[in-house]
């Protein structure tokens, strides 16, 4: 009974966590969607365990803590391919942004030199 308390209250502090960064704005929803989907599944499979030993059993997982290492790495892997891509797109569009300042710097720069 205690590891299902520890993993109950770790995927509560979790979850309450990620609550507290999107209230203070450190943490975009759209980020924190995901933390807070998985923080909720450990929560619900740390109160349904049964759930959890039928369906490693389903997938052909001798034991569950394989399962749970299984999912938790395929989550992690997926997670971590979703924000290279959300970092690929921030870089792409500070270039824009930088390519943008410098047309303005250089227009601003021939505007002086019209004036002058």
């Amino acid at each position: 009974m205690g590891i299902k308390l520890l993993a109950c209250g770790l995927s509560a502090v979790v979850f309450l966590f990620v609550l507290e960064l999107v209230r203070r704005e450190k943490l975009t929803f759209k980020y924190a969607f995901a933390w807070l989907f998985f923080s909720s599944l450990g929560v619900f499979f740390s109160v349904f365990h049964g759930l959890l030993f039928s369906l490693s059993r389903l997938f052909g997982f001798e034991l569950p803590s394989n399962f749970i290492f299984f999912g938790l790495l395929s989550i992690f892997i997926v997670m971590s391919l979703l924000l290279t891509v959300f970092l690929s797109q921030q870089n792409r569009r500070n270039d824009r942004m930088a390519q943008k300042i410098g047309m303005l710097e250089l227009e601003i720069q021939k505007l002086k030199e019209r004036k002058n």
